[in-house]
């Protein structure tokens, strides 16, 4: 097996900043700090809400950004300009797997019901043993607390074995995160990456 360092991350977060100036101001440290690291983002493509401010600090910094959006939300979100590349895909399923196979790492800042969909989704991915690779829970301002504990209620109440929350790595902070991201390594073997 051969151990390899992260290349890319994917983030995924609001289309709206949130009532909350941390979220903002944590986006843009992530965005900023993917850059300093030599790590490509690759987003959603948006230039508006919480996805246009860790893609533009991301670009600022010097970071390669690759926008990943569906034909229907093009027009929506306005794509962001100055990206090093832009997907346009036919469906948001198209554009979650393109995600997905771009992406050694998941970061979930705070967000809305799409958050919750690709960050759900990639979990449950997870579950299935269809990936290892890492997803870190950014619990900026606490936005997250409750559901973190819907997490831990469903390992309670018996849907889910306690390894299955332990997908879900949770920090308090963009720097937080980041720091771990420092701290994970890739392992190629048998057609998955695996943490370590």
């Amino acid at each position: 097996m051969t151990l390899q360092p992260l290349k890319s991350v994917c983030v995924y977060c609001g289309s709206r900043t949130g009532a909350n100036p941390v979220y903002a101001r944590e986006a843009t440290e992530l965005g900023k700090g993917l850059a300093e690291r030599g790590l490509d983002l690759v987003y959603g493509a948006g230039s508006i809400g919480l996805m246009g401010l860790v893609a533009r600090a991301s670009v600022d910094a010097g970071g390669s950004v690759i926008g990943i959006i569906p034909d229907h939300l093009d027009a929506v979100e306005i794509t962001q300009g100055g990206l090093a590349e832009i997907h346009v895909t036919g469906s948001m399923h198209e554009r979650k797997k393109m995600m997905f196979d771009r992406s050694d790492a998941f970061l979930v800042l705070p967000g809305g019901l799409g958050t919750l969909d690709e960050l759900f989704e990639i979990v449950t991915w997870a579950q299935l043993g269809l990936h290892r690779k890492p997803i870190v829970l950014v619990n900026s301002g606490g936005y997250w607390d409750a559901l973190v504990t819907l997490v831990r209620s469903i390992v309670t109440e018996g849907f889910a074995k306690p390894a299955h929350a332990d997908l879900i790595t949770v920090t308090a902070s963009a720097a937080e995160a980041l720091a771990h991201l420092d701290s994970v390594a890739m392992v190629e073997g048998e057609g998955l990456s695996e943490l370590i």
